[in-house]
């Protein structure tokens, strides 16, 4: 989907479109606390990004009714500004959901507004053999998917079709807004092959520029590595990246069960020392954390944060309650208390993540003595120089939690880069796992988050 929290915004009040549109997360309407969720596209020309602070948003782009009653301010050059409201926005989702199910039989979500669907026995890669076989080609069946979104829900999505889900996914993102991009079989490794190395599936801003630093700018250059090199800077993620960038993905499209954990990770422009900044990150990604688990319908047990110091080690704090529960402002407290060993600390990136969950119905476990039943695990810091998963992972596969020593994998599953014209636009975490999706179209996933 295009903008999805934006576009929802926009269904809801048709007087917001084609003006400069931030939803923010985090944060009340008038207040300047928060992090950008997603950035309409005028928005994005006065330089607002996915993740960025509400309160540098505001500095770019002056909320209007503010421009209205400011004559040093020009109401021409500001916007408007909603907070995310994920019920609805998943109301529309389900709505979307609905029709994706009707065209394929097997739907893989992995995110509020993203979803890889197998529709091989449905369709035909070129019109002769659609014919031939009494089903449609590729092109009409995703003109008319994206075409009943829009007509039936109200909301833009674009659509990449391809042999496999990295070149798909890839293709999903080519041609935004409302893009329909086909690859078909054998031209997935000359498609992928002009393209900045930044765009193969799974390699995200900090492994792009070590990639460059080996003098491999292209997804091209990248599938002509000798991949014994490419092993030995980044171990087997790295062959997997660059079998990605040779169009070589053998995954097959499987609906996603529930997750053993969620989480949300940040990463700051320029590593910060500033404690308020800090905390204002770890209060938005508690947020979305929490409103993603109150949608699961998951308890946790264990909260804890993870924190990327220069040059890259990671360091994972967590703290377990007596019993699971659901609480937005203890997780919220939780986070804060365990950052507090790392208030003078220079941070690069920070994450929130809730584990050893429940989703069974009944009352979740009572806090009382809680403070004196809590116990602290602490892992050793963690250098993620071997992988190439330095990004966030809402929803991940990993089991167990801080009490057997959390690993970057824990953090990081192999899959799925955040999908968004935001990684342009400055992505709120650098890589995602396939379960989540970090961010999307120029959004945050708020589990999403995007």
């Amino acid at each position: 989907m295009d903008c999805f929290y934006a576009a929802c915004e926009r269904l809801r009040e048709p007087a917001l479109r084609g003006q400069p549109l931030v939803v923010g997360m985090g944060y009340e309407s008038a207040e300047p606390h928060g992090a950008v969720a997603t950035a309409s596209y005028e928005a994005r020309e006065f330089g607002v990004e996915s993740a960025m602070a509400i309160s540098e948003a505001l500095e770019r782009l002056p909320r209007k009714v503010e421009a209205a009653s400011d004559p040093d301010l020009d109401v021409e050059e500001a916007g408007f500004y909603r907070p995310v409201d994920l019920d609805y926005y998943n109301e529309v989702a389900a709505d979307v959901k609905s029709i994706l199910h009707e065209h394929a039989d097997v739907v893989r979500e992995v995110s509020i507004d993203e979803a890889y669907l197998d529709v091989t026995d449905r369709i035909a890669w070129d019109g002769e053999a659609a014919e031939e076989a009494n089903v449609q080609s590729v092109t009409a069946f995703a003109r008319d998917l994206r075409a009943r979104i829009r007509e039936e829900v109200g909301v833009v999505a674009s659509v990449g079709v391809a042999p496999t889900m990295s070149a798909a996914k890839i293709a999903s993102d080519y041609d935004k807004p409302e893009g329909l991009v086909v690859v078909e079989p054998g031209e997935v490794r000359d498609f992928l092959a002009p393209m900045d190395v930044a765009e193969i599936h799974n390699v995200g801003p900090v492994t792009a520029r070590e990639l460059r630093d080996m003098g491999i700018e292209t997804a091209g250059d990248l599938a002509a590595a000798d991949p014994d090199r490419v092993r030995d800077r980044f171990g087997e993620r790295g062959l997997e990246v660059r079998r990605f960038a040779r169009g070589e993905d053998p995954r097959e499209v499987t609906p996603v069960g529930e997750p053993k954990s969620l989480s949300r990770e940040s990463a700051f422009t320029d590593p910060t020392e500033d404690t308020e900044e800090k905390r204002e990150k770890v209060r938005a990604l508690a947020a979305d954390v929490a409103d993603r688990a109150q949608r699961e319908g998951a308890l946790y047990r264990t909260i804890g944060i993870k924190v990327v110091t220069p040059p890259f080690d990671v360091n994972t704090r967590a703290e377990s309650l007596p019993g699971p529960i659901e609480d937005a402002d203890l997780l919220e407290s939780t986070a804060l208390d365990l950052l507090e060993e790392f208030e003078d600390d220079r941070v690069r990136k920070l994450g929130v993540r809730v584990s050893n969950l429940s989703f069974a119905e009944g009352e979740q476990s009572s806090l009382g003595g809680f403070e004196d039943a809590v116990e602290s695990a602490e892992t050793e810091d963690e250098d993620d120089s071997e992988t190439l998963a330095d990004g966030s992972a809402e929803d991940e596969t990993q089991a167990g939690g801080p009490d057997e020593g959390w690993t970057l994998a824990d953090w990081a599953d192999e899959g799925e880069t955040l999908d968004d014209d935001e990684a342009a636009d400055g992505e709120f975490a650098e890589e995602a796992s396939e379960e989540t999706p970090e961010e999307r179209d120029g959004q945050l996933s708020l589990w999403e988050y995007e």
